[in-house]
């Protein structure tokens, strides 16, 4: 099976080298894997997703994702917008637009027509349960309305590849379990990779596997699910 993931001897610090975010990490994640990352606040967890998602770049070591070698790519910008759909924890919407538009800017770096785009979003909404707030401002939205709109938004490119920082870490429990279910259904469904990293030990059980970074170090990569199932909404 092809790899998703493969990451050798990754090095990253902050301030002038004072602050040491990564510390050797080496990891592989298959293709179509779901695995949470663990670690306490200041770990490096949050550091490696943006390493995933080209978002930053490392000081030192390699690191493949989606057969893309992202210390050596030139066009990171188009990398992530064909491979890689993101959720964040604080939504990250934009407020002047409307929540539909909100969801067409991944396509931008398609070849999507205007009316393209739209069915696409609409299409999108309605798959999160929220076609009726097409028009609407995010702020007139709820916590868990505006995460579910990231969740629509992180698909428009149809990622192969999901990566999602503590994406229920400020929602109810009923609204959670909802957001969830939706991203395990797309990663069994649609052989997504998805990679959520999580402070909620419920949450990261439901993974194939459970990594733990500590010290910027990955201290386990467990190989065998710890308890992986459906979650009762």
């Amino acid at each position: 099976m092809m790899n998703a993931v493969e990451i050798k001897g990754l090095y990253k610090s902050y301030e002038n080298g004072n602050i040491k975010a990564l510390n050797g990490i080496d990891l592989t994640i298959e293709d179509g894997e779901f695995v949470s990352i663990i670690g306490p606040s200041g770990s490096g967890k949050s550091t490696l997703l943006n390493m995933l998602g080209a978002l930053d770049i490392p000081d030192s070591g390699t690191i493949t994702v989606a057969g893309q070698d992202l210390r050596s790519s030139k066009k990171l910008n188009e990398f992530r917008g064909e491979k890689i759909g993101f959720i964040f924890q604080l939504h990250n919407l934009i407020p002047n637009i409307s929540v539909r538009e909100n969801i067409e800017i991944p396509m931008y770096t398609q070849k999507m027509s205007s009316k393209e785009m739209k069915v696409r979003a609409l299409k999108l909404l309605d798959d999160v349960g929220l076609k009726d707030k097409a028009d609407i401002m995010p702020n007139k939205l709820s916590g868990g309305e505006r995460q579910r709109v990231a969740i629509a938004r992180a698909l428009a490119n149809e990622p192969s590849i999901i990566l999602a920082d503590e994406p229920t870490g400020s929602l109810d429990s009923k609204t959670s379990s909802r957001i969830l279910k939706q991203l395990i259904d797309l990663h069994e469904g649609k052989n997504v990779t998805l990679i959520i990293v999580t402070h909620d030990m419920d949450v990261a059980k439901l993974a194939d596997r459970v990594v733990e970074v500590l010290d910027g170090e990955i201290i386990s990569a467990g190989e065998e699910s710890l308890i992986h199932g459906k979650i009762n909404v």
